[in-house]
């Protein structure tokens, strides 16, 4: 019966592992479709970033309560699960509590600092579905969540709950054979633990062999549970937890809203006014497509940041655009990018390689009238507590409608010919511009 069990956990294991990889690097391999970009500079101040809002989650702390809950959430759950490698240890070997008799007393420290974990844990997803589902804050009720969106939050919420609850369980029924005498629970005597104690009155009703069922049961779905998580987060807004680190190392380093390609573009401004001075023969070089139409003419830095986008709504909640009723709304740019690189990957995964399938981020997922009403105030971007750029998607869209499809608001177009012609933006011929300093003249 034993050699079963493991047996059968390892092929579990083998399995959700496995899948897990698979899809990690179909993720990988849809982040590097996008277009190279060298983001490895001041590694100094890189770290910081990583130790400051990666790991210390300093944007969250504007918000100080939900910042605690969300730190005990996001890092309780991240060190609980050190406690999966002794369940996995257990798995394969056929061993019950394998560290407690190496690590002795400090075995059951450890244990005690799980479960006042496990019970924060427990009561700061319990806080946010409150405030997702009862008390229904305005972000997390806009329209860009309908859907998938918001049932993915909650299914997250509910397995942690879920898996802490039957943390707490196990080490109850646990602890309580050990307690009874029950065959090798007793040969570890860990002692009570701070607050799955507190359930043994819950489970004294129940008969030893109840006792060893609700045991075992508590840790095959705990650990279940935990492959099932695993496999469940590449498909999810939490992939952050694992994406938040490489995203804050990756962070661009410019002053916020730079455009990168200025040269590029005051080159070819140039050359359409002079084209004598355009480059001829072996030296001229094909034209560079400005701006971005798909997700593949971006970098891959904004791919990463559409799988690193944790769909929490601050940059939405910030943005003039979102706020004022325009159709704009940051966090859907990100889900929309994401949107499209899944789709191009599972176009790959089907032909082994892109077939053209007539579709564009551009257009098809975002729309014109989105991205003309960004102000381009980088609020989005200074909100973000995972260093993520919406409006660097924004303005690279922005810029390709313009520049390549010539498409623009009227009063730009206006704008524009004005430039073209009259080397400024007013209507005025440079021959009459100062003739309002000859008039002045005149009229003194």
């Amino acid at each position: 019966m034993q050699i079963a069990q493991q047996i059968l956990f390892i092929l579990i294991s083998l399995l959700a592992i496995g899948l897990f990889t698979v899809k990690v690097r179909q993720i990988i391999r849809n982040i590097r479709l996008g277009r190279d970009e060298s983001l490895t500079d001041h590694p100094d101040q890189r770290w910081k970033n990583v130790l400051l809002l990666a790991f210390g989650q300093k944007k969250m702390f504007r918000n100080p309560l939900v910042a605690v809950l969300h730190f005990f959430v996001y890092a309780g759950f991240i060190i609980i699960n050190i406690e999966v490698l002794e369940i996995f240890l257990d798995g394969i070997f056929g061993t019950h509590r394998m560290f407690a008799g190496i690590l002795g007393s400090f075995y059951t420290f450890l244990i005690n600092a799980f479960e006042v974990l496990a019970v924060l844990v427990f009561l700061g997803c319990a806080i946010f579905l409150i405030r997702r589902n009862i008390i229904k804050l305005r972000r997390f009720m806009s329209h860009d969540l309908d859907g998938w969106p918001r049932s993915d939050a909650n299914y997250i919420l509910i397995t942690e709950i879920v898996l802490m609850t039957l943390f707490l369980f196990l080490n109850a029924s646990d602890t309580l054979l050990q307690t009874r005498g029950v065959s090798h629970y007793s040969e570890f005597a860990t002692g009570n633990f701070a607050f799955s104690q507190l359930l043994h009155p819950v489970l004294n009703g129940v008969s030893n062999e109840g006792l060893e069922w609700i045991e075992r049961g508590c840790w095959w779905l705990h650990i279940v549970g935990i492959f099932a998580f695993l496999n469940y987060l590449p498909y999810s807004k939490h992939l952050h937890i694992i994406l938040a680190f490489p995203n804050a190392y990756y962070a661009r380093l410019d002053p916020l809203g730079e455009m990168e390609n200025m040269p590029e573009v005051q080159k070819e401004v140039l050359y359409a006014m002079q084209p004598e001075l355009a480059p001829t023969g072996d030296t001229a070089t094909p034209p560079k497509k400005f701006g971005a139409k798909d997700t593949t003419d971006l970098s891959w830095k904004n791919l990463m940041d559409a799988y690193s986008c944790t769909e929490c709504g601050r940059c939405s909640a910030a943005c003039p655009a979102t706020t004022t009723g325009k159709l704009l709304s940051p966090r859907k740019i990100m889900m929309d990018t994401r949107d499209r690189m899944e789709d191009v990957g599972r176009n790959i995964n089907k032909n082994r390689e892109f077939k053209e399938d007539g579709k564009s981020l551009l257009h098809d997922y975002i729309s014109v009238e989105e991205l003309r009403a960004c102000t381009a105030c980088n609020a989005c971007v200074k909100e973000c507590p995972v260093s993520i750029s919406p409006l660097d998607i924004i303005l690279q869209l922005r810029r390709y409608l313009v520049m390549e499809e010539s498409n623009a608001p009227q009063e730009w177009n206006a704008m524009f010919s004005n430039v073209e012609n009259n080397f400024a933006p007013w209507k005025f011929s440079p021959d009459d511009r100062d003739k309002w300093a000859t008039e002045m003249e005149q009229s003194s």
